[in-house]
């Protein structure tokens, strides 16, 4: 096996398992992969990096899938860095980067991480998959499962977006709507796991979608000249890009590839409708308690409890980093307020992070001076519900007068 990969390694405890296996979480929680840094940093460097096609796969030596195995891919990444120096000025910002993920091949990030874990589950002879989703994450993983000829089951609360309702059925999987949140999906599927032999590809309930989505913090270190920006605005739901972010640029540090050893803050974003991690940063817990009632209109931040609440917290804390929740009233407000101002599709759950970004300026947690790079996780047109337009009605017959 032709691979960088040393071992895994359960984040709870410490444990070691061996790679090259399939596995699931161990002690009911999430499993690192770990990689020979060193044998990484002698085979390969940014320069031979730059000269590859712009895809997430151009980190073949970051990832899990061994070298000489042909990916599942769709082409996903890299996702532009987009300037947005007119809504920086309104929020009187110097800088203002968003990293627009709408632009992946299902319309969102969960692209990364689904390549990722369904090429892993390929070669590990996974032949049936299944998931809970909150939104764009069950269409993703149906894409995916499609290209790698998998079948795919996929478990979401009957009120998802229209939108990600269809995807599923539209790339062939079993999909299923279900009267509750995404833990009662979770716990159908968990409970399925015998009777129907799937593997559960849910967040965090194995170790490669965490991997595709590292390569989110990858790529922006190499599309600023290989450092960081100072301020990192990101929503959170299962919060796999957010721990995946952190794990890449600790590797890149260990890898001596970074020109600063300074890390940028982490900003998680959530909900206030559904903030479980917000909860238990202020409280100082390390682990989150389910949240009740969960209601947002930001369907991939409708998370009430996450099996890696732990690794976000400590990621945050880390960094220095915060866990603030957005308000729900603002939502169609910031989706609209910011688009307008920068071209960008804006999905609901990045209007929660604009929302919190004014916020931290106000109370001068986020200087003028700091460059803040915001993701954009999804595409906006997925979101039928969230912001229905009103638009005036102007008759046929009659010549147009702007007024």
């Amino acid at each position: 096996m032709n691979s960088f990969v040393t071992h895994l390694e359960a984040a709870i405890d410490g444990t070691i398992l061996p790679a090259g296996q399939l596995h699931g979480m161990h002690g009911g929680r999430p499993i690192w992969v770990r990689y020979d840094l060193a044998a990484i940093r002698a085979a390969v460097t940014p320069d031979v990096i730059a000269t590859r096609p712009p895809n997430l796969w151009r980190y073949r030596e970051l990832l899990p899938l061994p070298l000489e195995v042909e990916p599942v891919t769709l082409g996903e990444g890299m996702s532009p860095i987009l300037d947005c120096p007119r809504l920086a000025k309104s929020l009187h910002l110097e800088r203002l980067l968003v990293k627009d993920e709408s632009q992946l091949p299902t319309g969102s990030f969960k692209s990364r991480g689904m390549a990722v874990a369904v090429s892993m589950a390929k070669y590990l002879g996974v032949k049936r998959l299944a998931l809970p989703t909150a939104g764009n994450a069950g269409g993703s993983a149906a894409a995916y499962a499609a290209r790698a000829d998998i079948e795919c089951y996929v478990f979401m609360p009957e009120d998802t977006p229209a939108v990600n309702q269809m995807e599923p059925y539209l790339f062939g999987a079993k999909a299923y709507r279900v009267n509750g949140l995404i833990n009662d999906c979770g716990k159908l599927v968990r409970d399925g796991m015998e009777k129907m032999g799937w593997f559960d590809l849910s967040t965090l309930k194995e170790p490669y979608r965490l991997e595709g989505k590292k390569t989110m913090g990858l790529e922006i270190a190499e599309q600023l000249g290989w450092r960081l920006p100072d301020v990192i605005l990101y929503p959170t739901g299962g919060g796999t890009g957010l721990i995946g972010m952190w794990k890449a640029f600790q590797e890149l540090k260990e890898l001596g590839w970074l020109k600063s050893d300074k890390m940028p803050r982490l900003i998680s974003c959530q909900a206030e409708g559904c903030a479980p991690i917000v909860k238990a940063f202020e409280a100082g817990s390390r682990f989150a308690e389910l949240f009740p009632n969960a209601r947002t209109i930001a369907s991939g931040l409708r998370v009430p409890a996450a099996v890696g609440d732990f690794m976000m917290i400590d990621a945050i804390r880390a960094s220095n980093g915060l866990a603030v929740a957005g308000r729900e009233a603002t939502i169609g407000e910031w989706m609209r307020r910011t688009s307008s101002a920068t071209g960008i599709s804006v999905c609901p759950e990045t209007a929660v992070c604009f929302d919190v970004l004014e916020k931290l300026i106000t109370d001068g947690t986020v200087k003028r001076s700091d460059e803040v790079l915001v993701f954009n996780t999804g595409a906006a047109q997925k979101y039928l519900e969230a912001l229905p337009p009103d638009l005036p009605r102007v008759e046929k017959e009659k010549s147009f007068t702007q007024r």
